[in-house]
């Protein structure tokens, strides 16, 4: 069968009306929208909360970024804080090193910085906020920013329940801020071509099979076994804490293991996110209508309190299946190629963030029919004059889009509906799991219709004094 590859001409022909944005480099963006290019004092003022790992791998993309000026720093840990690598606490970067920013960002030397976010918040110098903290505190603090005045760029996943997210737009319609969320995919030249073009065009028939996967082995010891003990020096636990209940500090909690444990995040909400949304994207699909989960804590000896050994089947009204996998316990792929495999009637496609690959079906039994197509194949590495040449530029793309949005009042490419919306598949999936049972889901009402006991599930009572200021 005849390979068929599409050229950087061909795309570019083809999905300049919808993708733009974004394949082009942050030095090219200017062009895109007319007027966005701010000089040194009309800079748009950006407070950081949340500067540990992914928090300054934000603020180094916003750096780069001509339109924003670092403005305000927030952290409870305060070598994260003051960027004092050295004073970082040696069991933390024994522990977890490649984890712990390397801190050596050249910042204006009179940038605010706060312990405490309500405090930033409170700044006048600040126009908006990047909010990069554990699950557990985005609603709040996003929540308080809209109030404050501030627009929003906020981590996913969005949140830690499902009524959360619908506070969240709730508060965005309220105050009428521009919220863009981190599900960095929706900048993606080649999930963009796909969600736009691809999925529309009928090419892959009708899809009956979404598979995703995250595959990570922490065979045998996971995060390890720790007893409670006092935090590091300059480490606020209380503060970290925030809405949850009070429990002694634990090196494998904080500041970066917490996503292994329920009360502050999940390998669904961290990985799975991200596969979940793509899949819903490309297949213009808003919700479930039913959600099963089967796994547990079948391989690894450690503190977690997620399933090391997880998989998940989101049924969808249009007979799609959709299935995530997570195995914390094994290595290798699913596929022969990519992250994401949707299987249909006249092709399976297989992707990732560099490149797609699509081969027609075969017929099967009790078919005369010959073949359904072409392969097609579309590689990111055609592209690498339109954007820095890594896959990290697709979350270039959503800071950059984020600062255009502040000053043109348009819709961010991950608007916070959309976020809300991918981030539900992770809390249905661990409540399912929770429940080992077949729950239905109303999308309308978000809602589970069979089940009071899940719905007890889809938030949960803060710790005083914090609380959703809608």
């Amino acid at each position: 069968m005849k390979n068929k590859i599409i050229t950087r001409r061909d795309f570019i022909k083809t999905t300049v009306a919808t993708t733009t944005t974004a394949l082009v480099s942050t030095s090219a963006m200017g062009e895109l929208y007319p007027g966005s290019v701010l000089g040194a004092n009309d800079r748009i003022n950006v407070g950081f909360i949340g500067i540990g790992n992914r928090g300054s791998l934000l603020m180094n993309l916003f750096l780069k970024e001509h339109e924003c000026r670092v403005a305000g720093l927030c952290d409870v840990y305060e070598p994260y804080l003051l960027r004092e690598r050295s004073n970082v606490d040696p069991r933390i970067l024994q522990q977890i090193a490649g984890s712990v920013p390397r801190m050596n960002e050249t910042l204006p030397s009179n940038i605010h910085r706060f312990k405490d976010y309500r405090k930033l918040l409170d700044s006048k110098d600040i126009d908006a906020v990047c909010i990069a903290t554990p699950d557990h505190w985005h609603a709040i603090q996003a929540i308080d920013a809209m109030n404050a005045g501030k627009d929003v760029y906020v981590e996913k996943p969005l949140t830690l329940t499902v009524h959360e997210g619908r506070m969240m737009v709730e508060a965005q319609k309220k105050t009428g801020r521009v919220v863009a969320v981190g599900l960095n995919r929706r900048g993606n030249a080649v999930y963009r071509k796909l969600a736009n073009e691809i999925l529309p065009s009928g090419k892959l028939g009708k899809i009956s099979i979404a598979t995703a996967f995250r595959i990570n082995n922490q065979t045998p010891d996971g995060i390890g076994k720790m007893k409670g003990e006092n935090p590091p020096a300059g480490f606020d636990w209380d503060l970290w804490i925030g809405p949850q209940k009070t429990r002694p500090y634990q090196y494998n909690i904080a500041p970066y293991t917490f996503r292994w444990w329920s009360d502050y995040s999940s390998q669904m909400g961290n990985w799975g996110v991200h596969f979940m949304d793509v899949i819903r994207w490309m297949l213009h699909e808003k919700a479930p209508v039913a959600v099963t989960a089967a796994g547990g804590n079948y391989m690894i000896d450690d503190d977690r309190t997620i399933p090391d050994t997880m998989q998940v089947t989101f049924e969808f009204a249009s007979g799609t299946i959709a299935t995530f996998c997570i195995y914390e316990a094994s290595s290798g792929n699913l596929f022969d190629f990519g992250e994401v495999q949707l299987r249909g009637s006249k092709g399976t496609l297989n992707v990732d963030e560099g490149g797609y690959k699509i081969v027609p079906t075969a017929p099967g039994q009790f078919q005369t029919w010959k073949k359904s197509g072409e392969t097609e194949e579309f590689s990111w590495k055609d592209f690498t004059d339109l954007g820095d040449g890594s896959n990290s530029n697709s979350t270039q793309v959503l800071v950059h889009n984020f600062l255009h949005c502040i000053k043109s009042k348009e819709t961010p490419l991950c608007p916070l509906e959309e976020g809300h919306r991918s981030t539900s598949f992770a809390h249905l999936a661990n409540i399912a799991f929770k429940m080992k049972r077949r729950l239905e889901w109303n999308a309308e009402t978000e809602k589970f219709t069979n089940s009071d006991e899940a719905n007890a599930l889809l938030h949960y009572d803060y710790r005083h004094p914090w609380k959703l200021n809608i």
